[in-house]
């Protein structure tokens, strides 16, 4: 309804020329067949294939006239405003005389107060229209909507399988019907179909379908990196304190009533050496809150054309809502928001764009950024309020390194109480996460080379000729360490 009556305002305006990009033509159509009841306007629509054709009445009276020109001629002649729907009309507005055309139309040069609506899926409009064209957004269906939609998917398929009810689970239908939000009517009732007659059932089991096919559907250009099974905090040596921190905000982030009314959590920041877990421990923070995981890289959104970058952020973040509750893993993030060198204030827009969408998001999209060098990231991002909390994620201590080995040991099926810990553990000081993995790799390629099992030996000798991170760059991971020290919170 509200749709229609924005559409009417915009109509008894005289509104010269709409733009509204959508897939769903039809409803669009449908929209304007309602609003424009109350107007007391013609309404037409054209198609390269069908031309001219007069829709708001049975008698449609027209003359199926294709080319593109010869219409908005014969438009521009009618004596009686109208409105017209220009159907996929985007290829044609790179021609000098089309423009001409439609500009006096919407000047009003020797024309009535007719209205051009431009439907389609993406308008590029000249600089000569887009300070005449005023863009409208089909809104998308509602919760009662959808609910709705789910309703009468179940009657259909009831009603083609001899009264065949649909196992619902009601708690999983809610839930279905919560993440179908941010979807056009078209797709949530392709989806919706998809997941019904696969088993006749709609139950728990449809969730990871369902959040695999949205994000299929949102994500077409390719901009996030979608991951639904994200890592459990079993599977994270160490990082007691993170854990903790995201265990105390699970009620709040995903709405459930607490006794104490709660901000929901925003996001976090996470330094620290490389290879000490932070991407591990991101994944974690989905898996925690039991919501999907999406990686942004942000430097792939950058863009040789001007405002591509800018648009690119902008249509990630977007889907990123819609795709809500969920994890937003910003990785790397200081590569991205450099903003010194020579990129025509690109940067500095991505950043101002990035933290005012921090500032102001709606939806339930919880921010874990990860960054390596501390220096390079810009101050606005780190003062107090942009994110919760700043961890930082150090090497692993005796007790953590002991931890790490006997994940990556039980993960190549190998039994910890096998080997002499203790001395392996001390062997590798100073190593991180990710070495200590490769320490476990290596020591197995060298045993198989031996056709021995691998033993405490081969891994002491490993360790002997690897030299970690922390003694090769050893001025810089001091410096980070120092810099943490005070700034931020151990994770």
């Amino acid at each position: 309804m509200g749709v229609n009556q924005d559409l009417t305002t915009l109509l008894r305006a005289r509104t010269p020329l709409l733009v509204i990009e959508s897939v769903e033509e039809g409803r669009v159509i449908d929209s304007f067949r309602h609003a424009i009841a109350q107007s007391l306007r013609p309404l037409f629509t054209w198609s390269i294939t069908e031309g001219l054709r007069r829709i708001d009445m049975d008698d449609e009276g027209e003359s199926a006239v294709p080319d593109a020109t010869l219409t908005l001629t014969s438009i521009k002649q009618r004596t009686e405003a109208a409105v017209f729907l220009l159907l996929d009309f985007q290829p044609y507005l790179r021609y000098p005389m089309t423009l001409r055309l439609m500009r006096e139309i919407v000047l009003r040069q020797a024309s009535v107060e007719h209205t051009l609506v431009l439907v389609g899926s993406r308008f590029e409009l000249p600089d000569d229209l887009q300070a005449l064209a005023t863009r409208f957004e089909m809104a998308l269906p509602d919760i009662q909507a959808l609910a709705a939609l789910v309703r009468e998917e179940a009657f259909n398929y009831s009603r083609e399988n001899s009264g065949r009810r649909v196992e619902v689970d009601a708690e999983a239908a809610r839930t279905i019907v919560r993440n179908l939000s941010g979807l056009t009517h078209a797709d949530a009732r392709r989806i919706v179909r998809k997941l019904i007659y696969n088993d006749g059932a709609l139950g728990p089991a449809d969730l990871p379908g369902l959040a695999r096919a949205k994000f299929e559907l949102l994500d077409r250009d390719n901009l996030l990196h979608f991951e639904y099974e994200t890592a459990r905090f079993a599977d994270v040596a160490g990082l007691a304190r993170l854990k903790r921190w995201i265990q105390q905000r699970v009620p709040a982030f995903i709405g459930r009533k607490t006794a104490i009314k709660l901000d929901p959590p925003k996001g976090i920041l996470l330094l620290g050496v490389q290879g000490c877990g932070k991407s591990l421990a991101a994944k974690a923070v989905a898996g925690g809150f039991g919501v999907p995981l999406l990686r942004l890289d942000i430097g792939t959104l950058y863009n040789k054309y001007h405002g591509e970058t800018e648009r690119n952020l902008r249509a990630a973040l977007k889907n990123a809502e819609m795709l809500s509750p969920c994890v937003l893993w910003l990785d790397e993030i200081e590569k991205a928001l450099a903003t010194e060198g020579n990129d025509d204030g690109v940067s500095r827009r991505v950043l101002g764009y990035l933290l005012t969408w921090m500032a102001e998001r709606k939806g339930q999209v919880f921010v874990v950024a990860t960054a390596n060098d501390v220096a390079a990231l810009p101050a606005e991002l780190l003062r107090k309020g942009r994110f919760d909390e700043i961890f930082f994620v150090d090497l692993p201590n005796a007790e953590v390194r002991s931890e790490v080995l006997r994940i990556h040991l039980h993960k190549r099926d190998l039994d910890p109480l096998d080997f002499d810990l203790d001395v392996i553990v001390a062997a590798c000081a100073g190593f991180s996460g990710a070495e200590i993995e490769q320490l476990v790799v290596a020591a197995l390629y060298t045993a198989a080379s031996e056709n021995t099992p691998l033993a405490t030996r081969h891994l002491i000798e490993e360790a002997r000729l690897t030299r970690p991170l922390s003694v090769m760059m050893a001025d810089q991971v001091s410096a980070l360490r120092e810099w943490a020290r005070e700034r931020t919170v151990s994770a």
